[in-house]
C-alpha cells in the first residue's frame, strides 16, 4: 500500500485513545520537547518563559480551521502576546514519519510563520494530551501562559466571539 494511503490510517490509529477533557487552569504547562517548522528544537514552556504566550493546540489536522479562526480573532483584536501553534501528534508511527508530516505542514504555512509552529510528537504529545484531554478533537485547546508557564486561561469548546472577548478580558 502506498504511504499516501497508509498515512491517514496510521495517524488515525495513533490518535485513537480518547482522554477525557480537563481544565488545567492554574496548573503549570508540562515540560515537553518539540521542533518548530524551521527545524529548531523547542523546550516548552521553558523556551517561552519570561513573557505571556498563547498556545493553540491541535490534535488532528482538521483542528486547523478552529486555530485559524482564533488567530484571525487575535489579529483583529490586536492581541500583543506571542502566539504559538502546537500540532500534537502522539504515537510511535507518526514520530517515525515526522519529516513527511512536517514537510506537509511547511507546504501550507508561510515560511515567516514556521518559527511559531512547534510540533510535539510521541511522549511529549502524550503529556499534552493528558494535560488537556482530547475529546472533541476538532476544537483547538487555547491556553494562555503567564511568564512562569502557568495556565491563566483555558478554552476547548471552539472559537466564538464571546470566548475571544473572555480571553481578552482575562489578559493582564
Amino acid at each position: 500500500m502506498p504511504l499516501t494511503r497508509l498515512l491517514p490510517f496510521m495517524l488515525f490509529l495513533s490518535c485513537s485513545t480518547a482522554i477525557e477533557n480537563r481544565n488545567p487552569l492554574n496548573e503549570t504547562f508540562p515540560s515537553v520537547l518539540g521542533t518548530n517548522l524551521e527545524g529548531a528544537e523547542v523546550d516548552l514552556p521553558k523556551d517561552i518563559k519570561g513573557k505571556h504566550a498563547i498556545l493553540l493546540i491541535g490534535y488532528i489536522q482538521n483542528a486547523q480551521f478552529d486555530i485559524d479562526r482564533w488567530i484571525l480573532g487575535f489579529t483583529d483584536s490586536k492581541v500583543s502576546f506571542d502566539i504559538y501553534e502546537i500540532p500534537t501528534i502522539p504515537g510511535m508511527f507518526p514520530r517515525m514519519i515526522s519529516g513527511y508530516i512536517d514537510n506537509g505542514m511547511r507546504s501550507g504555512i508561510p515560511k515567516e510563520l514556521w518559527e511559531d509552529v512547534i510540533t510535539v510528537y510521541g511522549k511529549g504529545a502524550k503529556k499534552i494530551t493528558s494535560f488537556t484531554g482530547n475529546e472533541r478533537p476538532l476544537n483547538a485547546r487555547v491556553i494562555v501562559l503567564d511568564p512562569e508557564g502557568k495556565v491563566i486561561f483555558f478554552h476547548d469548546r471552539g472559537y466564538s466571539i464571546p470566548h475571544l472577548k473572555s480571553l481578552i478580558n482575562s489578559l493582564p
